[in-house]
């Protein structure tokens, strides 16, 4: 079987029980160090349910998520900018960000918004960053997905659990999930590398915290940021404006031009 990412042959490496109905093949690329399933072709019985009943981390994910990115997008970008979250699920994090003052959009193309209506990105321009939060391990064809980021901005803020080494067997690395079926691409430290190098960035990354960028960040300064985010994005938080309440001036005018144009 052909690597998604490098295009090398790849090895099959174990088969596990998905959806504990399915054994599928697991193969892995001794090149670029991704592994990868077989074609997902339960992918519509795995998605059955638009947020997963086994992400129960889900609310306090994106809540962490939200502290840590407002120091990091306030040090390393410009604030006042634009911002995508890619695959931003149900729009929480968006949410969370207009709130905070950062001008968020969202992008899913399999997810509906239900949190940030009105604040849908549109690709017609460029972005200061992108945010991707646990999806590239759901992504069928990560090239492609990446390149469509890259479109947006070559600012990549990602979280995704990096493959043990060697390769744990089943059973042995939750992030399988295998009872969920949803996950069915896997990165190693050398994949990320392979792909910020195909692009010609610089791959930072921070416990499962990751960074493409054309900048070089300082390595010390972001796990000083990882330790004392909590108390940082307090401080850049008085610094920002929410947007709380503009986006709620936002849809009610919205809503009286539609009422209008419907006359």
């Amino acid at each position: 079987m052909q690597c998604r990412i490098c295009g090398s042959k790849t090895d099959p490496v174990f088969r596990a029980p998905v959806l504990s109905k399915y054994e599928i093949d697991y193969y892995e690329c001794r090149l670029c160090g991704f592994l990868q399933t077989e074609d997902p072709f339960w992918l519509d019985e795995a998605y059955e349910y638009p947020v997963s009943p086994y992400d129960t981390g889900y609310v306090a994910r994106n809540i962490s998520l939200a502290n840590k990115l407002t120091a990091l997008l306030w040090l390393f970008c410009r604030p006042d900018g634009r911002f995508v979250d890619f695959a931003g699920g149900c729009g929480i994090f968006v949410r969370l960000m207009r709130d905070i003052g950062f001008d968020f959009y969202w992008y899913d193309k399999y997810a509906k918004n239900v949190f940030a209506k009105g604040f849908e990105w549109d690709f017609s321009s460029r972005a200061e960053a992108v945010t991707c939060f646990e999806a590239f391990e759901h992504f069928v064809e990560p090239l492609q997905e990446l390149r469509k980021m890259l479109d947006v901005s070559e600012n990549i803020f990602f979280t995704t659990e990096l493959l043990p080494n060697p390769v744990p067997k089943p059973g042995e690395w939750w992030y399988y999930g295998l009872e969920h079926g949803q996950h069915i691409s896997f990165y190693s430290d050398k994949t990320l590398k392979f792909l910020a190098a195909k692009y010609r960035l610089n791959y930072t990354r921070v416990g499962s915290l990751h960074i493409f960028s054309p900048k070089r960040f300082n390595g010390l300064l972001l796990k000083f940021l990882q330790l004392t985010q909590f108390k940082i994005h307090h401080l850049i938080r008085f610094m920002l404006r929410s947007k709380t309440w503009d986006d709620h001036i936002f849809q009610v005018e919205k809503l009286k031009k539609q009422n209008e144009d419907c006359i």
